[in-house]
């Protein structure tokens, strides 16, 4: 005699129990989850160490730094590296399960997409950026190691934009130098801006230019200023170019961008063309944009470029000071992080540990 199933008994071939039910469910659910981690972007991006330099060696089979004939210079060893970070890409996306395996990288790291490529940058736009800062960075560099090591380099102002439908529009054009206003040599951005704006608002300007290596006189009306009705404008910004008493080659081409190479490229000039050896015959490196007056200053991804540092043989860093802080977070990496704000800091820390390699120098 058979006895009736019971609805809901664990015998029962047409239903599942909670705890099965329960089991399924966070099963799917953990597939679910599991997809989206790996197929659902996040803006954020990576930054990883990349590569080291070596500004005192060659580049793609060519000395990084070149003088021209007829310029006297010192013969040097060891390394003076520059540091790099290898950014993921404006157009890659980046998983959440890839942003947490990055995370628990203790060399990488995890930024918001927008620190690295602002706006939506796309990476054309992000590496013609690149490449304007390198260029603006190998320029800065020599003005200030050819400053430091002695010579003479003299500053020419220059057109940096012009102003749709303003006055200039038409008349001037960005890179144009600027050698007089009315007849009157200027040599200062500030000098020429005062120039244009004593006069009456609409009263015509003469400001003579060099254009493709000529000269001429441009003559055009001004007008009144929008924050200051009272002066006269029109309606550009102002830059800087140098005329450089040598000719100094840096062959460092377009894989590279950014400004934070430029303390090195500084220091790497300076080596070469004064006596002695910065580096006491051994690997540095470091990072830090230059200004054309000397002052280091802040990059990104110093974390990073320690790590890279460390892993090029190199056991001394030249950190940026706003960068220290960051810098002395973690681990040094078996480097000994110099603090610097000018190429002149710089300089003596080197001359300093040269001589003696415990010596006392600004530290992170």
């Amino acid at each position: 005699m058979s006895t009736p199933e019971t609805p809901g008994s664990a015998d029962s071939p047409t239903r599942i129990s909670k705890r099965s039910l329960t089991l399924v469910v966070a099963g799917v659910t953990l597939v679910v989850v599991t997809c989206m981690a790996f197929l659902i972007p996040v803006p954020y991006a990576t930054m990883r160490p990349g590569p080291a330099f070596n500004t005192l060696g060659d580049f793609d089979d060519k000395p990084m730094i070149e003088f021209g004939k007829g310029v006297e210079t010192y013969k040097t060893s060891g390394e003076l590296n520059f540091t790099t970070v290898s950014v993921s890409r404006a157009d890659t996306k980046l998983s959440l399960a890839r942003a947490i395996s990055v995370y628990f990288d203790g060399d990488a790291a995890v930024v918001p997409r927008s620190l690295l490529y602002p706006d939506h940058q796309s990476q054309k736009d992000s590496s013609a950026e690149a490449a304007a800062q390198l260029s603006g960075s190998k320029q800065t560099s020599e003005v200030a190691a050819l400053t430091a090591a002695g010579f003479k380099v003299t500053t020419v102002p220059v057109v940096g934009a012009v102003t749709k439908d303003s006055p200039a529009d038409g008349n001037l054009e960005s890179g144009d130098r600027i050698l007089a206003v009315d007849g009157k040599a200027v040599s200062e951005p500030d000098a020429i801006a005062t120039s244009i704006a004593d006069r009456k608002p609409g009263a015509p300007v003469t400001i003579k230019i060099e254009r493709a290596g000529a000269s001429k006189d441009v003559t055009f009306n001004t007008e009144a200023g929008k924050d200051d009705p009272s002066k006269a404008r029109v309606g550009i910004t102002l830059g800087a170019d140098y005329d450089l008493p040598i000719d100094i080659t840096n062959n460092v081409g377009n894989s590279i961008g950014g400004p934070s190479a430029g303390t090195m490229f500084a220091l790497a000039i300076y080596d070469m063309l004064t006596p002695g050896e910065l580096t006491g015959g051994k690997s540095i490196a470091g990072t830090g944009e230059m200004a054309a007056d000397g002052t280091v200053g802040a990059i990104g991804g110093i974390r990073q470029k320690m790590a890279g540092a460390s892993k090029a043989g190199a056991k001394i860093f030249l950190a940026p000071a706003p960068n220290c802080s960051e810098a002395a977070s973690g681990d040094d990496f078996g480097l000994k992080v110099v603090k610097i704000t000018t190429l002149d800091s710089a300089i003596n820390s080197l001359e300093k540990l040269a001589k003696d390699p415990k010596a006392a120098v600004p530290s992170c």
